[in-house]
């Protein structure tokens, strides 16, 4: 994978861990040599994010919406900051960015553009890994309602496995590699 798009908060929650562990993966990607797309802000776990990449010498593309510059207050730091007029540019963009999916913990921004990934990979838009890290338990709720949404055949077994879980950044990067090296080798699909 050469870049990885990641979602997160723009804030920081409640926990020293959500932003230790957004630096160490941008860290991790820098020193893997994978570039980082995210958000474009310098300040919650998206700015934690892009600081681990930076300090590290990575690659750092932000895209952000013209509207949200000053709200989320863009990164004046990185490799590049692309603006882009909505929304839904600023996810099209990301995507066309990168080889893989990782979302952080966050709110209700984060979750929607999870699951847009999600749902673009269940219709075959794309074959990208998309992963979770699930520090310090955040995503266990997602996890179980996704479950759910299984029991009650919403989804099908297969678009369950979809969605990748790592507890830690190490973890999770090996599982996506494994699962994007399989898809480069035509050994699996993601449909």
């Amino acid at each position: 994978m050469k870049r990885i798009t990641v979602f997160c908060g723009s804030s920081n929650g409640t926990k020293k861990e959500y932003r230790e562990q957004a630096y160490y993966l941008g860290k991790t990607l820098a020193i893997k040599n994978i570039g980082l797309v995210y958000g474009g802000a310098r300040i919650g776990l998206m700015g934690a994010v892009a600081d681990g990449a930076l300090a590290n010498g990575g690659e750092v593309i932000g895209v952000i919406p013209d509207f949200l510059q000053t709200k989320e207050i863009a990164h004046d730091s990185l490799s590049q900051l692309i603006v882009t007029a909505t929304m839904h540019e600023r996810k099209t963009k990301m995507n066309e960015l990168c080889d893989g999916v990782i979302a952080l913990p966050g709110g209700f921004g984060t979750i929607e553009e999870l699951f847009e990934m999600l749902t673009w990979a269940q219709l075959a838009l794309h074959q990208k890994p998309i992963g979770i890290l699930n520090t310090d338990g955040y995503f266990n709720h997602l996890i179980a309602f996704v479950q759910h949404q299984l029991d009650e055949q919403f989804i099908k077994p297969f678009h369950q496995h979809l969605l990748i879980v790592g507890n830690t950044v190490d973890d999770l990067l090996e599982k996506m590699k494994l699962i994007n090296d399989n898809i480069e080798r035509n050994e699996i699909t993601l449909e």
